[in-house]
């Protein structure tokens, strides 16, 4: 473990880090809950004056101008509350913010394998859910717990220039109180947390079944998805009612609070009464004290249910932040240039802690030849690819090019230098031109057409009404495999890179759609290292290198006719397609 993560701060001090460029707003909010907390007290004190003193000695000026000092506390509380409402959520809603910004920021940093381990659905009820609840700790936790501070420590002060003995029996109560919100919070805790970590299973359920509605309905589904969602939703309300039993025993221990005050002060209160200490103005001012403390302590038994909504979120956020960015070693430099033969020297790697994919394997791919893999679905070819740009980090062994190591790089130059196109092609919301300039988002609309013109898309484009600006929906679900996958080459076309890996990239294409672009794809692979997985094995018979993997790594490797008159793998693969 790193210094800097044994010096991390706790929960508390990185809940409290994110109000730091809010101070002001927060000083205002608070200052705006103390006074409304502070006018709150007053009240009883002018009530009291008024039964003890201004009725009874029947001076109507005082009433009126008592009367006057009330109508203007109100009129303070107005604005005060109106301060707490309006800017305590905008200071809420400004702190989910750039929490929200954090963790998006940081998920942009997470290796392939978080990705792979962990459903999209969930880390999104993370980023929406969870912060949801934290913003409105973020509001109202400290203002709640001002507003009670000051009510509480007010009255019992007010409360003892009146009577001492009546104050201290009413008050005797609190330890009581805080010993019961004590003994609940951690079962509390627990349950909101698991109601949490269940909210995020019907997210990923939710996002998982949209996504793919048509493979549904297509296999008539529809019924199957509906049963998995409903698990999902059976889990949450089973997680949901035990944190909401735990709190049902909380409220009603708080209410029976509640009630037992107004008891001692009317039982009490009426005794001293009888024993003259204490008398008719008094008494009422008590009553109106123990009114108002039911406000602070209905506050406390609401910030007791959001203080651990959101810490349950808060604590799912922190777990996400503290997840480790993809890292790059200390003096890693920028690569100008990825030029040179490409190595894989006794490479090992493993998904995960069990499915070993390579072992010790050894391979050369000449500087600005085309290199193909072929081979047996699971050999490794895609894995491979995704060494090449760090995607993920290898066990052991060395990966080079140009004789130098690729950890000696940044993964940001590596990714800039090496362009891929893959068979599972995705497309952002957004227009046809946006997805195409994805690469460089400040390219001209003359290099988004070139490139289109390019990848043999611009006449498809040309026919929609709004052409290069027209919608291509969520995921790109308006357009075909074949047009996503044209699209997908198009950004490689105008990415220009100095790598180019071709990962089943004409998988999706028609034979004449495929032979006119191979054409272009050749003139793309000129002068550059490029890499083609393929299983059509028609595409690759122009490599000038073959190289076939298995089990065992590379099993045969040569140019085309070559590997067909050795008669091995590649010749097997070969006449299974075309004899």
């Amino acid at each position: 473990m790193s210094s800097e993560t044994q010096k991390k701060p706790g929960l508390l001090g990185r809940f409290c880090a994110y109000y730091g460029p809010y101070k002001a707003h927060l000083a205002g909010d608070l200052l705006a809950s103390f006074m409304l907390a502070a006018c709150d007290l007053a009240y009883p004190l002018i009530t009291r004056r008024i039964i003890n003193e201004t009725v009874p000695a029947g001076r109507a000026r005082e009433l009126a101008g008592l009367c006057a000092a009330v109508f203007f506390i109100y009129l303070i509380k107005l604005g005060f509350n109106y301060v707490v409402t309006y800017y305590g959520h905008i200071l809420g809603v400004k702190l989910q913010a750039d929490m929200r910004r954090d963790a998006f920021a940081h998920l942009q940093k997470l290796p392939f394998s978080f990705f792979d381990e962990n459903k999209s659905g969930a880390l999104m009820s993370r980023i929406v859910n969870d912060l949801q609840e934290i913003s409105e700790l973020a509001h109202h936790g400290p203002e709640h717990i001002l507003v009670c501070s000051v009510s509480i420590l007010g009255a019992f002060g007010l409360l003892c220039t009146i009577n001492i003995p009546l104050t201290l029996i009413i008050f005797a109560f609190l330890p009581v109180f805080i010993l019961i919100m004590y003994k609940m919070q951690k079962r509390m805790q627990d349950g909101f947390l698991l109601a949490r970590e269940k909210t995020g299973r019907i997210n990923a359920e939710l996002a998982n079944s949209l996504s793919g509605i048509r493979v549904s309905k297509s296999f008539d589904n529809e019924k199957l998805e509906i049963e998995k969602f409903e698990s999902a939703v059976d889990e949450y309300k089973r997680a949901r009612g035990a944190s909401y039993k735990t709190m049902g025993l909380f409220y009603s221990w708080m209410y029976y609070f509640i009630d037992l005050m107004y008891l001692v002060v009317l039982a009490a209160g009426g005794v001293f009464y009888f024993q003259g200490r204490i008398n008719i103005g008094d008494f009422t001012a008590y009553l109106l004290y123990i009114g108002q403390l039911i406000n602070p302590v209905r506050k406390l038994m609401q910030f007791v249910e959001m203080f651990e909504d959101g810490t349950a979120g808060f604590r799912r956020f922190c777990a996400l932040m503290d997840e480790e960015p993809e890292p790059d070693s200390e003096g890693v430099v920028e690569a100008d240039t990825l030029r040179g033969d490409i190595e894989f020297r006794n490479v090992s790697f493993t998904y995960g802690s069990e499915q070993k994919v390579f072992n010790n394997i050894n391979l050369t791919i000449k500087d600005g030849e085309k290199a193909a893999l072929v081979g047996p679905s699971g050999a490794g070819k895609t894995t491979l690819c995704h060494l090449l740009p760090r995607f993920y980090d290898i066990e052991a062994g060395e990966i080079l090019i140009g004789g130098r190591d690729i950890s000696s790089y940044t993964r940001a130059s590596l990714r800039r230098l090496i362009g891929i196109v893959q068979q599972e092609v995705f497309l952002f919301t957004g227009t046809i031109a946006e997805n195409i300039a994805y690469p460089r988002p400040g390219a001209s609309r003359a290099e988004i057409e070139r490139a289109a013109r390019r990848a043999r898309i611009d006449g498809f484009i040309e026919t929609l009404p709004e052409g290069y600006d027209s919608y291509v929906g969520e995921r790109g679900v308006k357009l075909s495999g074949g047009q996503k996958q044209r699209v997908a080459i198009a950004r490689v076309f105008l990415m220009d890179p100095q790598i180019l890996i071709l990962d089943e990239a004409t998988s999706a294409l028609d034979n004449l759609t495929e032979h006119e672009l191979q054409a272009e794809l050749d003139a793309l692979s000129e002068g550059r290292t490029t890499i083609v997985v393929a299983h059509r094995l028609s595409t690759v018979r122009g490599a000038d290198d073959i190289i076939v993997l298995g089990e065992e790594g590379v099993l045969e490797r040569g140019a085309h006719e070559e590997l067909l008159k050795r008669g091995g793998v590649y010749r097997s693969l070969y006449e299974s397609q075309f004899v």
